[in-house]
């Protein structure tokens, strides 16, 4: 099993990611502006396999240059990203380094307890983010703030770029469905990178009780809102490659319903179908494999459609997209059994699962959150760390 799950992670990280070819330095690799802030502190490391500063984790440069790294702090996925998602991951230490690794997904707190407070004085997050409200990376920053801002602890962002922040779509949560997969009251598609999302936490008083975390955010360089930066890494295991990275905030949906959308395939996140969806000549049979060891539709023939073959600029151009999802409400004719109560959660607003059922296109749906995006826009305007 180790040695399949090494392939797998080989594959993602290799086979299917082109090399970086912008000029982007990651705020990682910017070490003359954080390094000094480690001198002489116990360090915390929050990250995860995307953790790459050149060719060497994060950890392991913090030890080679003989920071006193405490503790490794894991979020969804695992430290290695090769945990499934939603998945429980024990606690453990790392085998290279030695460090022990106590991971933030395997409860429900989803907070490090008193005990590994007590082992540092300063935590260093750096995970590449994908940009989406239901994208939990960012949930478990917001979280590590707050405990930070508890606990009089000095937090580091070494910011990453945002391979979907060249644009902003999607309704804001409406904050009676916060939940495990939306926690800020942003659009699905932000736009922001982790660090200028956690400026606008700290500055937008989102923190319970309007706690401040004592924040650094360590920027990219030569990173723009339009620059398409595509990631050396592959982000989690059903995310492996850039077309699956920018269909994720539409095709995502399906979550909320019963029809897959291609985890258990070679193409999660660029497919959907259901053994009962008519008319469609493409198939395929989700399986057991690692990283979707269970899922939907298990070992199930299903009918649906191919996105694989769609350019990048009619994605970029239809941005947050319905109309897979309309279509799938057309095909399987269920009405409303269509959606469960994990829709309301990952969509955010309790209008498009009605609007859909009243027969309204994926065009006109859209004007409803058109208004909600710009006053967003021009409220996250004062954190921006990068050019629009």
């Amino acid at each position: 099993m180790k040695a399949i799950r090494f392939v797998f992670l080989f594959i993602l990280t290799v086979v299917f990611f082109p090399v970086q070819a912008q000029n982007v330095q990651v705020g990682a690799e910017a070490t003359s502006e954080y390094f000094p802030l480690l001198k002489g502190k116990r360090v915390a490391v929050l990250s995860n396999h995307t953790g790459m500063v050149g060719k060497e984790h994060l950890v392991d440069l913090l030890k080679r240059k003989k920071f006193n790294v405490t503790v490794i702090f894991s979020p969804e996925h695992g430290f290695r990203g090769n945990a499934d998602a939603g998945e429980h991951v024990k606690s453990s230490v790392d085998e290279k380094t030695g460090i022990p690794i106590r991971s933030l997904y395997d409860g429900d707190s989803q907070k490090p307890g008193k005990e590994s407070l007590d082992l540092f004085d300063v935590l260093v997050f750096d995970i590449q983010d994908v940009g989406l409200r239901f994208y939990t990376y960012y949930i478990t920053m917001v979280r590590l703030m707050d405990v930070c801002a508890e606990n009089n602890k000095e937090m580091i962002v070494l910011d990453r770029p945002n391979p979907n922040g060249h644009y902003v779509d999607g309704p804001i949560l409406d904050m009676k469905y916060k939940s495990g997969v939306g926690w800020l009251p942003i659009p699905v598609v932000h736009g922001m990178t982790l660090g200028e999302l956690a400026l606008m936490t700290n500055g937008e008083k989102w923190l319970p009780e309007g706690h401040v975390c004592n924040l650094t955010v360590i920027k990219c360089k030569n990173y723009t809102h339009q620059t398409l930066y595509q990631l050396p890494v592959a982000p989690s295991p059903n995310l492996p490659n850039m077309k699956a990275v920018y269909l994720y905030p539409s095709v995502c949906l399906f979550e909320g319903t019963p029809v897959s959308l291609g985890r258990g395939t070679e193409f999660p996140f660029q497919v959907y179908g259901h053994p009962n969806m008519l008319g469609y000549t493409f198939s395929f049979t989700p399986r057991s494999i690692p990283g979707a060891k269970n899922p939907p539709l298990l070992n199930k023939l299903c009918y649906g459609v191919d996105l694989r073959n769609i350019p990048d600029e009619e994605i970029f151009k239809k941005g947050f997209d319905l109309s897979y999802l309309i279509d799938v409400y057309t095909n399987l004719n269920i009405g409303t059994q269509l959606f469960t109560p994990f829709f309301e959660k990952l969509v955010g607003v309790d209008y498009i699962r009605r609007m859909i059922g009243e027969g309204k296109s994926a065009a006109e749906i859209k004007e409803r959150w058109k208004g909600d995006v710009e006053k967003f826009k021009e409220q996250r305007r004062p954190y921006l760390l990068y050019p629009e």
